[in-house]
């Protein structure tokens, strides 16, 4: 592939997953790590493995994402999680459903490739929101933090949430506009060993990020969807 295309990786106490993450984008896949107030190191890790690193101090996915796609320079972006759930050679099937013209959103369905990778509780909060945005006609059984489309669009769009909502607002903004909504199985793995989750890995992480989707449905439903 000789086009180049950014991959906004939003990072956040990653250090010990980026090594491997960044290693393992494939050719012409040039990282951009939205360091979110990391405190281990993360930004220098990123550096040393060659990527671009962007400073966003406001706390939250949202505002990491969007910082990430602020700086981005190409046509494409991927947003990738950097802690190493995600193998990052998932990516150009992503992209290559977008530039065939299959998709104006590619997502990722996570497929657990083992019991421990995605917690009961997590999963469970996942499929409700999903169920949620399927009888709003948006067509997915996951909200995936992997996902590929035009970096001008998804700044049209508008997505104003900068907290963990972001992936259902922008989904439901997405449907909205007409957009072709493609979800494709993706390896779902355990996150690097010396990280965290600040959603799945714990109780009070998913309800946290649930009451930010809760926030971003009852918005959707007061402005009548978009």
């Amino acid at each position: 592939m000789h086009t180049t295309i950014d991959v906004v990786l939003p990072c956040l106490d990653e250090a010990a997953a980026l090594p491997a993450v960044l290693s393992g984008l494939p050719p012409g896949y040039r990282a951009i790590v939205v360091d979110n107030g990391s405190t281990d190191g993360s930004p220098v890790v990123a550096a040393e493995y060659g990527a671009r690193v962007v400073h966003e101090p406001r706390r939250g996915y949202g505002a990491a994402v969007h910082a990430g796609l602020l700086a981005a320079e190409t046509d494409l972006v991927c947003v990738l999680d950097a802690d190493g759930s995600f193998d990052p050679a998932e990516l150009p099937r992503l992209v290559s459903a977008v530039l065939d013209g299959q998709a104006d959103l590619a997502v990722g369905r996570r497929r657990p490739v083992s019991a421990d990778a995605w917690p009961w509780h997590a999963r469970a909060g996942n499929a409700l929101v999903a169920a949620l945005l399927r009888r709003r006609g948006v067509p997915v059984y996951d909200i995936s933090p992997i996902r590929v489309a035009r970096r001008a669009a998804l700044l049209g769009l508008g997505v104003n949430d900068r907290a963990f909502g972001y992936p259902l607002e922008l989904l439901l903004r997405a449907a909205g506009a007409g957009w072709r909504i493609l979800e494709l199985d993706v390896a779902y793995a355990p996150r690097a060993a010396g990280t965290s989750s600040k959603v799945s890995g714990s109780v009070r992480g998913t309800l946290r990020a649930t009451r930010d989707f809760a926030g971003v449905l009852r918005a959707d439903a007061a402005g009548g969807g978009r």
